[in-house]
């Protein structure tokens, strides 16, 4: 099995900074890629912050929080993939924009790199297909806030060899997380439970069940959950929970999965939760 030394983490928004983040917290060395050098200085000043925080409160020491930084190299272009082992793709959650980013993964990185996607819905049999090498490509699904969340689903798609899941594991375990092996299906597992849920609390409020503020008190206190289920979407993004109930809806064809109507109204106006100020609740920007 090719042991992962070196990878690059394509966008450097906040899942991608945060898997940047445990690598080179795990010692691997990190290329941190965007397509602006701003873009890409905002992901590392993510890392930097969480970073402090845990410096704050004792968790690391400022060797080791200068170690970490370290590791860390911040990118513009692909090309820079020259001599990765894996890239792990953190773009937004479009189909196209994955593959053209495959694509480019495909034509500048080893042959015998790894190439992973952090998608947290679309197909990854899909996506290895415009490659040469479908066989090294993996679904790698980390839990938002990366640093905390423990979980990664390891997605296997049709053509996944067995050395490339392998690998994918070790390196989850290496950055302290735990994997769990998934075959590729329409939202896979967290998403295929969890959206259609926050979906279903949406309904409430468009129904006129209850407020957001009532649906978010009823699963807390009711069934134990730590956060509402609107506030979850807020943190998700109103836009990537779209995203995701479109696909599970055009992947399996049942109404079940249909978006709620008050989900595509808040979206089109521009409502996308926490990152816009605006969703089910407003946020201070």
């Amino acid at each position: 099995m090719k042991r992962i030394e070196k990878i690059i983490v394509v966008g450097a928004g906040q899942m991608g900074s945060g898997i940047a983040q445990v690598a080179a917290q795990a010692g691997l060395g990190v290329v941190l890629n965007d397509v602006t050098s701003e873009l890409a200085e905002r992901g590392l000043a993510s890392i930097t912050e969480n970073l402090d925080r845990s410096l704050a409160k004792g968790r690391l020491t400022e060797e080791e929080r200068s170690a970490v930084l370290q590791q860390i190299t911040l990118s513009t272009s692909l090309e820079n993939a020259e001599d990765v082992d894996l890239a792990v793709e953190a773009a937004v959650e479009s189909m196209d924009i994955k593959t053209k980013i495959f694509e480019e993964l495909d034509r500048v990185t080893p042959g015998d790199a790894f190439l992973a996607s952090n998608t947290s819905s679309l197909s990854i049999t899909e996506i290895a297909a415009i490659t040469k090498r479908p066989g090294q490509v993996i679904g790698m699904h980390f839990m938002n806030p990366v640093p905390v969340m423990k979980l990664v689903e390891v997605i296997r798609g049709l053509q996944t060899e067995d050395d490339t899941y392998e690998a994918a594991c070790d390196l989850v375990r290496r950055v302290d997380k735990t994997p769990v092996e998934v075959n590729d299906s329409p939202g896979f597992v967290v998403n295929r439970v969890l959206i259609p849920m926050i979906n279903e609390a949406m309904y409430c409020v468009y129904e006129g069940v209850t407020t957001p503020a009532g649906v978010d008190k009823v699963m807390k206190l009711g069934a134990n959950h730590p956060m509402g289920p609107l506030a979850l979407a807020d943190f998700i993004g109103l836009d990537t929970c779209l995203a995701i109930m479109e696909v599970l809806y055009e992947g399996f064809g049942d109404s079940k999965y249909r978006p709620c109507p008050l989900l595509r109204k808040y979206v089109r106006a521009g409502w996308l939760g926490k990152k816009s100020g605006r969703g089910f609740y407003a946020y201070d920007q």
